[in-house]
């Protein structure tokens, strides 16, 4: 992240006088700064505001704080749950790898489906964590536990049965694990193994977002009475991560790319893919977001789950990427472009995304075309 960007999200989440970024949520331990603006506004002053973001959070470390959210995203973790441990028939006496292990949830799961042993594998000190609950759920002697790159571990096991992971970014692929996924199947699973999910899909719709759009650019002509104006171009090329209402989707989804893990390469996470949006009503089109859906399909009743705005809540939640232009659509219209995504050079789990659009029509009065180059970083 540049100084720039780093500077411009200070300035955002701690000026804004009627609103500071929070999650959506009762519990206050998910009351912490989102790494996006969050639509959700609280009416009571700056101070308290702070205070109750941090007061809970000061006896927990950091990578206790994200697991601990993690965990509580009932919908992610039951998939995972249900994925392994209805399937007990294929984890019978195999030997498991969990990529990015974390508390060792996903580990645990797999023992309690018959797995002979599982390697879990996380750079991240939660791990000294993880070896402690292992232990107190009585599983030391069928998990072992690495702390390191997946790249340079020492493995006790030269091949394995089956690859468990929660890989998944924000936007699917912003900071995701893939990569490192895919080495590991390259590297260590056996021929026909299995990966634990095998499949990931990408949507995108359109949406109206006027009142939030108008909130979240104009915000910066008066921040305390000063003009900022010179950040709403930075502004606008910041996607947004945040929870979209299904009322405000405007057009059908579409599918933008489609991962089969078992046959994926790194080269396939830079990708340009056309779209086309089919309007599914008369309204104003400001953005356009992005989601995806997970699937498990070697289970024998295939499960799967979407983090999408037509579903329950994940911390996934939709990235938001607002458009130049406010199309105005009629019903039947679609909107055509092309979705660009690459990984940035400096840091290939940030994601450099160029968005190209057409509104067709034949009025010529509301024909509008243009590009939008984003970073996700």
């Amino acid at each position: 992240m540049n100084n720039i960007t780093r500077n411009f999200r200070l300035i955002r989440n701690f000026s804004h006088v009627n609103s500071v970024p929070v999650l959506p949520r009762k519990s206050y331990f998910k009351n912490i700064f989102t790494r996006y603006h969050s639509r959700t506004h609280l009416n009571i002053s700056t101070k308290n505001k702070l205070n109750i973001i941090e007061e809970p959070m000061k006896e927990m470390e950091h990578y206790e704080i994200h697991y601990f959210n993690s965990y509580n995203h009932h919908v992610r973790t039951r998939s995972y749950m249900n994925a392994i441990t209805q399937n007990k028939h294929l984890f019978k006496d195999k030997i498991v790898l969990d990529v990015g292990c974390g508390t060792a949830i996903l580990s645990m799961f797999a023992v309690r489906a018959g797995a002979k042993h599982v390697i879990g594998v996380d750079m991240s000190t939660i791990i000294e964590k993880a070896r402690e609950i292992v232990e107190v759920n009585g599983m030391s002697d069928k998990i072992t536990l690495l702390q390191g790159k997946m790249e340079e571990v020492e493995m006790p096991y030269p091949k394995v049965d089956i690859i468990i992971s929660e890989w998944m970014g924000y936007f699917l692929l912003y900071e995701s694990m893939l990569d490192t996924v895919l080495y590991a199947r390259d590297k260590y699973l056996v021929s026909n193994g299995l990966i634990f999910p095998d499949k990931a899909t990408l949507f995108m719709s359109g949406i109206e977002d006027g009142e939030y759009k108008d909130e979240k650019i104009g915000f910066w002509d008066n921040v305390y009475g000063f003009d900022f104006s010179p950040l709403k171009k930075t502004a606008m090329t910041e996607p947004l991560v945040d929870t979209v209402e299904i009322k405000a989707v405007v057009t059908d989804p579409t599918a933008v790319l489609t991962l089969d893990l078992y046959t994926c390469t790194t080269a396939d996470l830079a990708f340009s893919s056309p779209f086309t949006l089919d309007c599914r009503r008369d309204d104003f089109v400001h953005a356009l977001i992005g989601w995806f859906d997970i699937e498990f399909s070697a289970c024998h009743k295939p499960i799967r789950f979407s983090t999408g705005p037509h579903t329950k809540y994940t911390h996934w939640k939709q990235t938001v990427f607002y458009l130049h232009d406010v199309l105005t659509v009629q019903q039947g219209e679609q909107i055509k472009g092309v979705l660009e995504n690459k990984p940035n050079e400096k840091n290939k789990r940030d994601l450099d995304i160029k968005i190209s659009y057409k509104l067709i029509t034949d009025d010529a009065n509301r024909k509008a075309e243009g590009s939008c180059e984003f970073g996700m970083c």
